[in-house]
């Protein structure tokens, strides 16, 4: 044990002499260990981080919700027929009240009707290509709905389709002075006049395709008095939520077959209607989180068999550099196994000095996207654990030859070596 120590104990030192002695050289050969695990270890990164920010989005708008409208997310692995998904009905307020009699284990059921970018003014100031989310009951229960200021639409107001808006946090900045209490205020879309009574925290994007920051929610029977929410040129969406430890795929057939029902489709025929989840986007990244997963060893693999010639090469020399010395090593007693595992160890050493170098460049990458692009990346154990490992077995592979040549040396020739 303490002659391994000893053994490991030179490689290292004997490496970080052969930085030393020769930086160019050495630097040129680790590029390529640095950036192969720079590549493996950087995009396993980065989608670790982002199926954790996936699963956090889906844990917040819910796995267990479906989404119903005119247009499936995904195609069915051949050709996506918008020309048919676009003449579909329309969802409407006769189908919200099916699902709610028909379906026990729907615990919400409501009504969303995108009416597209808007332009919303107030005063002077007016705010552009605003996202007008027209909603029927039970929207907030469905949805990440957090209120910043004020309050939600009530019950009394989506009933009865008044002028009430509560406003994403972008619009009211467009609209109103920092620090200026919005409540209570007038602002205009549609040619009507809306009493602002709330503004929604900052949240981004979701998985669902809603941008609250950049909203005004209002009634959906306030909107329907205004566009002809039956019109080809708008997709209510229909969102179903599963009641608490019910099964989304049964809830989700149940709905199916009471939209079938309700709209009269005949046996056989396919749905004039696509029910879609967020898991199908899951899968769906996951996919292409796998490609990339293996384009990223791909390209690594590449630059680490480049690296791993390099450090080859490295110990080619060196072992010519010290063949007088593996001679007067070996007349002294010393064996193959210790000549072979001394230069072993070094090649191995610079190859993990390399993948430590790669390791560290994403780290400090990491930093900057979590702190100044508000990205949030996870940095993973197992992950590094890859990287060392990885870099461990391109030293054994690259070095291997040379130390076997090291090792098999005649000591009277290696002593007479010029």
């Amino acid at each position: 044990m303490n002659n391994i120590a000893q053994i490991l104990g030179t490689s290292i030192v004997q490496a970080l002499q052969e930085l030393r002695a020769n930086k160019l050289r050495t630097f040129l050969s680790l590029l390529g260990i640095t950036i192969g695990i720079f590549c493996i270890i950087a995009v396993l990164t980065v989608l670790d981080s982002l199926k954790n920010n996936i699963q956090k989005e889906m844990s917040t708008l819910g796995s267990d919700v479906l989404y119903i409208g005119r247009w499936p997310w995904m195609d069915d692995g051949g050709e996506y027929k918008w020309w048919e998904y676009w003449r579909r009905p329309g969802m409407t307020p006769l189908e919200v009240k099916a699902v709610e009699t028909q379906v026990p284990d729907a615990m919400v059921t409501t009504l969303c009707l995108n009416t597209r970018r808007m332009t919303v003014k107030h005063s002077d100031n007016e705010a552009s290509g605003v996202a007008g989310y027209a909603v029927m009951n039970g929207f907030d229960k469905i949805q990440n709905i957090e209120i910043g200021q004020g309050r939600y639409l009530n019950t009394n107001e989506l009933d009865g389709g008044t002028n009430s808006v509560v406003l994403g946090d972008e619009v009211y900045r467009s609209l109103f002075a920092s620090g200026v209490n919005p409540i209570g205020s007038g602002v205009t879309f549609f040619g009507r006049k809306f009493t602002v009574v709330g503004v929604l925290k900052r949240v981004g994007d979701n998985m669902a395709g809603f941008d609250f920051d950049n909203a005004a929610i209002f009634p959906y029977y306030m909107a329907t008095s205004i566009v002809d929410a039956r019109s080809l040129n708008y997709d209510p969406l229909l969102a179903v939520k599963a009641a608490n430890g019910k099964d989304i795929d049964e809830v989700k057939y149940e709905v199916e077959g009471v939209l079938r029902r309700i709209r009269k489709v005949r046996p056989g025929q396919a749905n004039d209607f696509a029910i879609n989840q967020l898991s199908q986007v899951s899968k769906r990244l996951n996919l292409i989180f796998g490609t990339i997963d293996i384009i990223a060893w791909v390209i690594g693999g590449f630059s680490l068999l480049v690296g791993a010639f390099g450090i080859a090469n490295i110990m080619f020399v060196t072992v010519k550099e010290r063949t007088k010395i593996i001679g007067l090593k070996k007349a002294i007693g010393a064996r193959k196994s210790s000549i072979m595992w001394e230069f072993l160890l070094e090649a191995i050493v610079l190859c993990v000095i390399g993948g430590s170098v790669g390791i560290v460049i994403v780290v400090l990458i990491s930093f900057v996207l979590t702190y100044a692009f508000d990205f949030e990346v996870i940095l993973s154990m197992s992950n590094f654990f890859i990287g060392i490992f990885v870099s461990i077995l391109v030293g054994v592979l690259s070095g291997l030859i040379p130390a076997r040549s090291a090792s098999r040396l005649d000591p009277v020739v290696a002593i007479r070596t010029n």
